[in-house]
């Protein structure tokens, strides 16, 4: 069972996780903020819940979570500035909050894969998926989806990367709510970079980017491209460099090689 009363101790945010609600099965976290009907408003509500009957990821991947092992929930952000390149930020500011958070709580070295995955050890542990929802031209919404491998210890299945967890890597139990206590103070902290610091953001997710300056092929729908992986521009896209061209990859599965 997820301790409220301990996970609230260790929370240290103004925002983020203040409107909290705890499910223990739900459709899907992203699809209930997204939506207006559930009437789930506050900007930094998270839904955390114990088990997604239609939880995703990229390209509607199913994501398989076992209930009560892992961390599986979604942050609403609104009445923010979205514009130019501070939404794809965003998505750099969560995989920079989840990896920080497992690096001071747990002493493990983690990889960051463009766009949206956690790596240790070339296995993932978690992932993310930002959806936004619109009024015009004008971003209302936006949800951060993070599952994190936490306790789990097998999985089944077929998968594009190896799976593993916490647990697997630290060799211990892991408390689950000073996990996720620990993600959203650092999400929101970082956060303010956006505005403040956005160069910072890119700054510390390249550094945890092994992937940088290594050939890789970039895959999308029926199409794979090759080269080396160059850069991240200060948009936050992938710069792949083929000969002398330089290409802009805006999204995409890579891989090495």
């Amino acid at each position: 069972m997820f301790d409220l009363e301990f996970f609230d101790i260790k929370l240290d945010t103004d925002v983020i996780g203040r409107n909290f609600i705890y499910a223990e099965e739900v459709d899907s976290t992203n699809t209930i903020l997204l939506d207006k009907s559930y009437k789930f408003n506050e900007d930094g509500t998270v839904l955390l819940s114990e088990k997604q009957n239609k939880g995703r990821g990229r390209k509607d991947r199913i994501w398989y979570s076992t209930k009560g092992l892992n961390l599986t929930f979604s942050i609403l952000l609104r009445d923010r500035d979205f514009s130019g390149r501070n939404i794809n930020l965003v998505n750099f500011v969560s995989s920079l909050a989840a990896a920080m958070a497992i690096e001071n709580l747990y002493q493990l070295k983690i990889e960051l894969k463009w766009p949206n995955d956690i790596l240790i050890d070339g296995k993932k542990v978690a992932g993310i998926l930002i959806e936004s929802s619109s009024s015009g031209k004008k971003i209302e919404r936006v949800v951060i989806g993070i599952g994190i491998n936490v306790n789990q210890v097998s999985f089944q299945g077929n998968f594009k990367i190896e799976p593993t967890s916490i647990k697997n890597e630290s060799d211990q139990n892991i408390e689950r709510e000073m996990l996720l206590a620990e993600v959203l103070n650092i999400f929101e902290e970082i956060l303010q970079w956006i505005e403040e610091k956005p160069d910072a953001i890119l700054k510390d997710w390249k550094a945890r980017c092994r992937m940088i300056g290594e050939k890789i092929s970039v895959t999308e729908g029926d199409k794979v491209k090759y080269g080396i992986f160059d850069d991240i521009d200060d948009e936050g896209f992938l710069i792949l460099k083929s000969g002398r061209k330089l290409e802009k990859i805006y999204f995409g599965d890579v891989s090495i090689g």
